[in-house]
C-alpha cells in the first residue's frame, strides 16, 4: 500500500463553519454588515432557526440556540481564544471602521525574523473571536523541505501539488 502524502481524505476546501447563536437575526447584521458576507439560501426542509451566509470563500452557518441564556457572554477579548481570521487590504482602515462602528478590539503583534503582523481581535455578537490582519506578511514555512510562501499563495501552490501526487498514483 502507498503512503498517501499530504490529503489522505483527498479534501477541496473548507466549506463552512457553524455558530451557534442567540439571535439569528443580530448574527446576520454582524457578518453581513460589518464582515461583509451575503446571505444565501439554506435548504427549506430544516425544522430549526437558522441562516447561511457566505463570503470569501466560506460559508458561515448560523443556528439558533433553543436556551439564549446558555450561551455565556464574552466579555474579555483573548487572543488565544478559538477564533476565525481574516486578511484584510489595510489593517489602518479596518481599525478606523472597527473604531467607528464602536467595536471593541485588542491589538496583537506579531514578530518573526524582522517580519511584523498586525492583528486586531474582536467577538461577534455570541462573542466568537474574530481576528482581522495582515498575515501574508509572514511567510509560510513548512517544517520540512525549502518550499516558502505567503499565506495567499500557500494554498494555490499546496493544491497544485496534491494535483499532481494524486495523478501520479
Amino acid at each position: 500500500m502507498k503512503d498517501v502524502i499530504g490529503n489522505p481524505l483527498r479534501l477541496k476546501s473548507v466549506n463552512h463553519i457553524s455558530l451557534i447563536c442567540k439571535s439569528v437575526d443580530e448574527s446576520i447584521n454582524f457578518y453581513q454588515n460589518i464582515l461583509g458576507f451575503i446571505p444565501i439560501r439554506r435548504p427549506g426542509s430544516f425544522d430549526f432557526n437558522g441562516a447561511w451566509l457566505f463570503g470569501y470563500g466560506i460559508g458561515i452557518h448560523l443556528l439558533q440556540t433553543m436556551d439564549p441564556e446558555s450561551i455565556p457572554k464574552k466579555k474579555e477579548i483573548n487572543p488565544k481564544d478559538n477564533h476565525l481570521s481574516f486578511q484584510c487590504e489595510s489593517m489602518g482602515t479596518v481599525q478606523k471602521c472597527l473604531e467607528e462602528m464602536k467595536i471593541d478590539y485588542a491589538r496583537a503583534l506579531v514578530e518573526e525574523n524582522g517580519v511584523k503582523v498586525d492583528q486586531l481581535f474582536f467577538h461577534d455578537p455570541d462573542g466568537f473571536m474574530i481576528e482581522i490582519c495582515n498575515c501574508d506578511n509572514l511567510p509560510v514555512i513548512p517544517l520540512a523541505g525549502d518550499m516558502i510562501r505567503s499565506c495567499s499563495r500557500l494554498n494555490h501552490d499546496i493544491m497544485q501539488q496534491q494535483i499532481q501526487v494524486v495523478n501520479h498514483i
